[in-house]
């Protein structure tokens, strides 16, 4: 990873000399961004390596809770932790009144490595196996998000369209509708602005399968962690321009249950030194003949998807996502050119040949995402592991009972307990992403939510 120096900061200040406050993004084990706020002061200390923050600042769950079952004895007394400014993501934040930039930042140890509690640092550790086997990944997301109406209520509701010439709210799910795109312009020419502004390079932007769903696409990169980064900044974009325009913006997985849920799709290609796809074949066709490699990176996903799920479903919401006929993949299937399947063949050159992993809630950490979906295909391809036969390109699966992990309790047993990712992640990674989805789901399930009430106070 590369960080920042104080030439990177004096170009900055050169061409937005009025930038007063500048935000320090520190990314946390369940992909939140929490941040810090320094003034102009105190901008030169953090580009001289010289800002200290609590290691345990990014070891929280998503309500920012510290929770008992980790072991303190993992952080080693929780002393200052050196953070520095990630290279490439020192950018203005538009969706402010005053002038306000943003940087990224990466927890290091004194040699300016990074320190196993960054997120980025499994997805680091996969990439290095990678590159020592002669191996590259080029990788893309997909991200899908609700818009929420400002309205009086306790309960969220999506953003819809007026009827033009009326007080009337637009029905049905109108996929692609062209009036949409009307009704959010300006919101979603402020993103457009905000990402090219901070580096976050978009390529389609279109109405989903819900009223008030969107999803953005990013463009392929050859470096997954700066997709990763990429993801998280235009998440924070997203929030911040809703905010901006008087409504909402979420990316919770399920946050409407007659709904579609919102996905994270990732895009995964693998090259060799030269070049070339691994996944290719070299006398194309249609449809394509799946080669073997593309076979093995997809038996290795199938493998590894129970014991990697906690990292593509963290949440207790996350699970309400799949269910039959909830849009959202039901099990280990893969295929070509089906939608409904966990892992996609999608139609493509040959060159740009790759798999299209559909199984992460937009919510998800997109480090640790993209680390378990590269995890998973490098160990297929390094096993040889065959994939089983694709499902027919007719066949319907739309109402299939998920066999996928159910809940998160599940989920969190299957990741404790895996025989592969520690390789990949880290043991000390994965004792601590246990130990904080564990008591986050303790704290969870120990709430009464309204529904108990309305269920069964009066009844029993």
């Amino acid at each position: 990873m590369n960080y920042a120096d104080a030439a990177e900061l004096e170009r900055f200040l050169k061409a937005y000399p009025d930038t007063q406050v500048l935000e320090l993004l520190m990314p946390d084990i369940s992909g939140i961004l929490r941040a810090k706020r320094i003034h102009r002061s105190e901008f030169s200390r953090l580009f001289d390596g010289t800002f200290l923050t609590p290691r345990s600042a990014p070891l929280l769950g998503a309500r920012g809770d510290w929770y008992d079952e980790i072991p303190l004895s993992e952080l080693g007394g929780d002393p200052d932790q050196i953070i520095l400014p990630v290279s490439g993501t020192l950018a203005p934040a538009p969706w402010y009144d005053s002038p306000v930039a943003q940087v990224m930042v990466a927890y290091t140890q004194d040699n300016g490595e990074l320190d196993w509690v960054d997120p980025r640092q499994p997805l680091e550790n996969v990439l290095a196996r990678y590159h020592a086997d002669g191996l590259s990944a080029t990788v893309a997301t997909e991200l899908e998000f609700y818009l929420l109406a400002n309205i009086d209520d306790r309960r969220p509701m999506p953003l819809k369209g007026n009827i033009p010439g009326t007080n009337l709210e637009q029905q049905g799910i109108q996929y692609c509708m062209a009036d949409d795109l009307f009704d959010c312009d300006a919101f979603l020419n402020d993103v457009r602005i905000a990402s090219e502004l901070q580096g976050v390079p978009l390529t389609t932007l279109h109405g989903e399968f819900s009223p008030g769903q969107w999803e953005i696409n990013t463009l392929h990169q050859a470096d997954a962690a700066v997709a990763g980064t990429h993801a998280l900044l235009l998440r924070r974009i997203v929030k911040g321009v809703a905010r901006k325009h008087g409504y909402g913006a979420t990316f919770m997985a399920k946050p409407f249950g007659e709904l579609a849920g919102s996905g994270m799709h990732i895009h995964a290609s693998v090259y060799d030194k030269e070049g070339t796809n691994v996944f290719a074949d070299p006398d194309p066709a249609e449809p394509p003949r799946l080669m073997p490699r593309l076979r093995h990176a997809v038996g290795g996903l199938g493998r590894l998807l129970d014991e990697s799920m906690l990292c593509f479903a963290p949440h207790a919401n996350s699970y309400r996502r799949f269910r039959a006929g909830a849009l959202a993949p039901s099990g280990k299937s893969w295929g070509y050119d089906h939608r409904e399947v966990a892992l996609r063949i999608p139609r493509s050159t040959e060159h740009n040949r790759r798999i299209e992993h559909r199984v992460a809630g937009a919510e998800a950490n997109p480090y640790l995402v993209l680390a378990a979906v590269l995890a998973g295909m490098h160990y297929g391809l390094q096993s040889a592991i065959d994939p089983g036969e694709p499902v027919p390109r007719d066949a319907d699966l739309s109402e299939d009972e998920t066999t996928l992990p159910a809940r998160v309790d599940k989920a969190i047993e299957l990741f404790a307990g895996s025989e592969i990712l520690p390789g990949y992640f880290g043991e000390e990674f994965v004792r601590i992403y246990t130990a904080i989805r564990q008591g986050e789901s303790n704290a969870y399930h120990a709430e009464v939510p309204d529904l108990d009430y309305a269920w069964y106070l009066r009844a029993l």
